[in-house]
């Protein structure tokens, strides 16, 4: 099967060709940095470098950008009331993204553009726009007039009149439509600003993507992505403005994930439930937080709860464990080509279908005799890889510590001296201090699993 992707903007599954034969051009929304990310930030990295890695396997040439957004009301208010300068408040969090990503088995995008470092090219994007009669200034102001624009409400499904009711759309009187939107604001003082033609100010955050876009990736790219709440009015308005400014198709493929619910509920201030990566990485292993985003279809909702993180756990747990049985066998040259496993991913990346393949190719690999074993191992690695799981030590994933409660667990020296006292105990025939050996470490959350290779030990 050919790669199948759902665009958004016509509503359907479309066969995926890019526009220049085996090159791909991808942009997915990166954060804005005022604090740390919550899991429902998480789910667009998860997702879009899942697809990232299929893309990468049937193209030669792909590049994926995923931009960092660094001027933005918010950041500057997070700075205002921790009293640090922008900049190093934007940095920090930057990094703190930077990592919560790569412990959840994220690859590093190719590009990685930041707002700030584009200023020019925004300012001239805003340029274009005016010249071709889309935007106008006002009172240190420049705005998208969306009534120039055919088809504007296409990517959304919205009428103007339904956005104007359905949105919170700021009313000013130096809007000549209530639903224009800013391109470029004016800054105080006491503000960060660039110089402009229209003033001191700083940009809108519709107009940052557009600009960063076109500069690393060109006016036309294959795929853009992002969480199914920035589909209005921040792609739409992307939309407008970047195929205003240059009178050609933006974007090929529109591609949202669902939302995030915590427990049932959708996450949220008002409800306080939001969960953080970081906290969620004190408890749970990043792959394990992956394979949880990954159990459901990307368009549809994910309820997020412990007992999904407990089941991933467990799933997890099986997998590595037909890899731990299989730990002297070498794998083969891996062939994923023409596999159900594939074929799951190519059809609108099903991560639910692949998930279950993957099961069935560890369930044969655990039945297979040794003349087999190679290339299914191979086969489970590599389909493991294309979901960025199952790449750690099979030892090193059950010998971890588990649990938010990490600090306190017993030690790996210590579990060994144990097993080898145990080993001497059993020699000596004082079986009453072997088992109690083994009651010991079973208290302490560690399973001793004997066989005759020796003893091995995981945490549960």
């Amino acid at each position: 099967m050919a790669l199948q992707l759902y665009n958004t903007l016509s509503g359907k599954k479309e066969p995926f060709k890019p526009l220049v034969e085996d090159r791909v051009r991808m942009y997915v929304c990166g954060p804005t940095v005022y604090n740390r990310v919550h899991i429902g930030n998480a789910r667009p990295a998860v997702v879009f470098d899942t697809l990232y890695r299929l893309l990468k396997r049937n193209y030669s040439d792909v590049i994926y950008a995923r931009n960092i957004t660094d001027i933005d009301d918010k950041i500057m208010k997070a700075a205002r009331d921790q009293g640090e300068e922008i900049g190093a408040l934007s940095a920090r969090f930057s990094q703190a993204y930077f990592e919560d990503m790569a412990a959840l088995h994220n690859l590093e995008p190719d590009i990685i553009p930041y707002a700030t470092q584009h200023l020019p090219e925004m300012i001239a994007l805003i340029e274009r726009l005016i010249e071709k009669g889309h935007a106008y200034a006002a009172e240190g102001h420049v705005l998208f007039a969306v009534e120039s624009m055919k088809g504007y409400g296409e990517l959304s499904g919205r009428s103007l009149d339904d956005m104007l009711a359905g949105a919170r759309v700021e009313v000013a009187p130096y809007k000549k439509y209530a639903g224009d939107f800013v391109l470029w604001k004016p800054s105080s003082d006491e503000e960060p600003g660039w110089d402009s033609p229209w003033g001191r100010g700083r940009p809108g955050w519709h107009l940052e993507c557009s600009a960063m876009i076109q500069k690393h990736l060109g006016e036309t790219i294959d795929i853009h992505g992002g969480g199914r709440d920035l589909t209005f009015p921040h792609h739409e308005n992307e939309r407008a403005q970047s195929c205003c400014a240059n009178g050609t198709d933006f974007v090929r493929y529109w591609m949202h994930n669902g939302y995030v619910n915590i427990d049932g509920e959708k996450m949220s201030k008002s409800l306080g439930n939001f969960r953080m990566v970081n906290d969620l990485l004190g408890q749970y292993p990043g792959e394990v937080l992956r394979f949880a985003l990954l159990s459901a279809h990307y368009r549809s909702e994910l309820n997020f709860s412990a007992d999904l993180l407990d089941q991933s756990q467990r799933t997890l747990d099986t997998l590595y464990g037909a890899l731990r049985e299989t730990e002297s066998v070498a794998a083969a040259e891996a062939d994923l080509g023409g596999s159900a496993f594939i074929a799951a991913l190519e059809d609108d990346l099903n991560t639910p279908i692949a998930i279950s393949e993957l099961h069935q190719i560890a369930r044969d690999l655990n039945k297979a005799d040794a003349g087999d074993r190679p290339q299914l191992k191979a086969t489970l690695l590599a389909a493991g890889e294309m979901l960025g799981i199952l790449q750690q030590d099979p030892e090193a994933w059950f010998q971890r510590a588990r649990g938010g409660d990490a600090d306190e667990a017993i030690s790996a020296d210590e579990i060994e001296q144990l097993i080898a006292e145990r080993a001497q105990s059993k020699k000596d025939k004082n079986f009453v201090r072997a088992d109690a050996i083994r009651e010991e470490l079973k208290e302490k959350g560690v399973v001793l699993e004997d066989s005759r290779e020796g003893t091995k030990w995981r945490r549960e």
